[in-house]
């Protein structure tokens, strides 16, 4: 016999699980459903989510540090010259100037230290005119350091014509803008800012941002024609930073502004309502796994607690023949964990296969992948280790009950 070298309580286990052989291939195939159903839920949500943050940070920083508003503050004065609030005094809000952030340079040197920063790169924006002929358009051209900035927005996969090189000579623009003006790779745009600075810059690429309005309002030059055109010498309106974990982005911005007085926005707060509903989706995706696992847990009980019911009388004559409650109590607690690792095998197996299934049928009108899965191995192995401990805990009343059993009441049934 395989079970001649298993401790007693195994063999016990074992023999009970395969006298009852029904209703254990059952509670098994109930546990590889939900254990299947958790992997490839898992796997499914977090790749959705991961597929929409990437699209909504593929085009933006994860913080963007800008110089702090202008305010006005009420002027104070009282009677006979004291001190006090003038009654009725109208505060309106000052004109926001485009400003360069004081010491960047510095700024720069002491966020790229902070830990959990990776990229820190500092860009020159605002308003301009393009004119093409008789065509004029208001867009926003934003001067960047290309060795820093692709960096954070990876162009290389949003060209659609021409490249990413800048010289100060070149400017890149979206899609929309080139169709409007009827320009393309080569043209020349005359760049008119509000200060009256002319200059003329040929288009060395067509990008897409994958959004019409970034589109058309876009553009990209170099950090000095920036600074150049809207007479901000060695200034920059803002500086863009990346960090390692993006969900840390809020607290690595509010550390930022504690440090450096600057204002810092992470994507976070700049998309709160985007965020809200990743964060529903991860406790929806919570929910279901714990319902699930709660739904196994109370079959593997279920199963067990018959099972102590129809071995009544083996558990008395066990008992009067001197094995202890202890014992007894182990061989109920190893059937619940050998239910549930055996299911959570079966299970991750589906899992695995229902996930390669989606990705082979699951596709884009042009054959690409719906969106790329998370599939990572190790989820399989927690699966199993939870799956198991659900076990052990649900076979725990049932196994109590059956410690508990009186022998002589038990054998007399």
């Amino acid at each position: 016999m395989f079970t001649a070298w298993l401790p007693f309580e195994w063999i016990v286990a074992v023999r009970f699980l395969r006298e009852g052989r029904l209703q254990t291939v059952f509670i098994i195939a109930g546990v590889a459903i939900g254990v299947g159903v958790i992997v490839f839920m898992s796997a499914l949500l977090s790749g959705m989510q991961s597929n929409f943050i990437r699209r909504v940070l593929s085009t933006q920083s994860h913080i963007q540090l800008v110089q702090p508003q202008q305010v006005t503050r009420a002027l104070r004065g009282g009677a006979d010259g004291l001190p006090g609030q003038v009654e009725g005094a109208i505060i309106q809000p000052p004109l926001q100037q485009t400003k360069s952030i004081d010491q960047w340079q510095a700024v720069v040197a002491q966020v790229r230290a902070m830990d959990g920063v990776k990229v820190v790169s500092p860009v020159a924006s605002g308003p301009v005119l393009v004119v093409r002929g008789s065509a004029t358009k208001a867009v926003t051209v934003s001067g960047i350091e290309p060795a820093t900035y692709f960096r954070i927005v990876d162009f290389s996969d949003k060209m659609v014509r021409g490249s990413t090189r800048l010289s100060s000579s070149d400017i890149l623009v979206g899609t929309e803008l080139s169709s409007d003006l009827g320009v393309d790779v080569g043209d020349k745009l005359h760049v008119t800012a509000a200060n009256g600075v002319v200059t003329v810059l040929t288009i060395s690429g067509v990008f897409d941002l994958g959004n019409k309005g970034a589109n058309q309002r876009n553009t990209f030059t170099t950090l000095r024609v920036a600074q150049s055109l809207l007479n901000m010498p060695g200034g920059v309106t803002s500086l863009e930073v990346t960090v390692a974990d993006i969900y840390a982005a809020e607290t690595v911005a509010q550390r930022i502004a504690a440090d450096t007085g600057v204002e810092a926005d992470s994507w976070i707060k700049n998309s709160a309502q985007f965020f809200a509903a990743v964060s529903a989706q991860t406790t929806a995706n919570t929910a279901i796994r714990f319902f699930v696992g709660l739904s196994v847990a109370f079959g593997i009980a279920s199963v067990l607690v018959v099972s102590v019911v129809q071995r009544s009388r083996e558990i008395g004559i066990l008992r009067a023949m001197g094995i202890s409650r202890g014992q007894i109590l182990r061989v109920f607690l190893l059937q619940g964990g050998l239910l549930a690792f055996g299911g959570a095998l079966v299970g991750c197996g589906i899992g695995a296969g229902a996930l390669s299934l989606w990705t082979t049928l699951a596709r884009n009108a042009d054959g690409t992948p719906l969106f790329p899965l998370e599939f990572d191995s190790s989820m399989l192995l927690v699966a199993l280790v939870l799956a198991t401990l659900t076990g052990l805990l649900a076979a725990f009343a049932p196994a109590l009950r059956a410690a508990r059993l009186d022998p002589v009441v038990a054998i007399r049934g």
